[in-house]
């Protein structure tokens, strides 16, 4: 049964104090108790966006490896999609900068019993349409197997859902990855193929270290570092004003490999 709107409410109400769930994964027992609860199976993909991508040298059909094809691949294979009214992040935070009204959309079976209160069906063509207005909002696409959303939203199997949000750098749920414990966090990674670096235009000032929502960039002596726990989002390449950080495609196989490690975690196509 879809989760009722009252429930839904309450959760937008409590919302902003998630830090505070977040921080407890880290007592140990309440952290495991969390997990099971909420996380089990987990793995998200961050995508970052066409225009701030570089693609190697050395990969000579440079359309193959363009990170939106990921999730038009999924949106065109889908048996069954859904989009929610609103973003329950940007929501809950009354977002000022981009739309709330750009919600995620949810592919397969599972997406079926979400609450039509606050959601509806859509085309393949209308999908991708609303997923064009995301990229165009600015907003960067996070992809994969979410437990989390079973559990709001009460639709199961997980292994029939399969979450694309559309995420900003103020209101995303996933702000909260430096206070997980790290069997938690560790369950969001950069797509395969895809390297970060920082070049000697680098000047230290720190506007990457600020928009970096896992914490994974450090300034010394006035030189950004990114460290191991970047998520690949891309958000300091878009801000750096020296256009010294480089997203790149490193992998002719990108697209496949991306596609085929998100198959293995969620089956979004119809039922035999």
């Amino acid at each position: 049964m879809a989760r009722p709107i009252w429930f839904v409410e309450l959760l937008r109400k409590t919302f902003p104090n998630i830090k505070l769930l977040a921080t407890l994964t880290k007592i140990p027992f309440i952290g495991k108790f969390i997990e099971l609860l909420l996380f089990k199976g987990d793995r998200l993909f961050y995508l970052p966006k066409d225009k701030a991508i570089s693609i190697n040298e050395s990969i000579e059909n440079k359309s193959s490896v363009i990170p939106s094809q990921v999730v038009d691949h999924f949106i065109k294979n889908a048996s069954y999609i859904r989009v929610m009214d609103f973003c329950i992040c940007r929501k809950s935070m009354n977002c000022e900068d981009y739309p709330i009204d750009l919600g995620c959309l949810f592919l397969g079976e599972a997406a079926r019993d979400i609450n039509p209160k606050i959601s509806k069906t859509l085309t393949t063509e209308e999908a991708l349409e609303h997923i064009r207005k995301c990229r165009e909002a600015g907003l960067v696409h996070l992809i994969g197997r979410n437990k989390l959303d079973t559990v709001w939203l009460n639709v199961k199997p997980g292994n029939r859902l399969l979450t694309i949000c559309n995420c900003c750098p103020c209101c995303c749920l996933w702000r909260i990855i430096p206070n997980l414990k790290s069997d938690i966090s560790q369950k969001l990674t950069k797509m395969p193929g895809v390297k970060i670096s920082i070049n000697e235009n680098c000047i230290g000032c720190g506007k990457c270290k600020t928009i970096c929502f896992a914490d994974a960039i450090q300034v010394i002596e006035k030189r950004a570092y990114i460290n191991e726990n970047c998520k690949g989002c891309g958000r300091c390449a878009e801000i750096c004003p020296q256009n010294a950080i480089k997203i790149e495609i490193i992998d002719d196989l990108f697209i496949k490999k991306s596609i085929n490690d998100i198959k293995k975690l969620v089956d979004v196509s119809k039922n035999d």
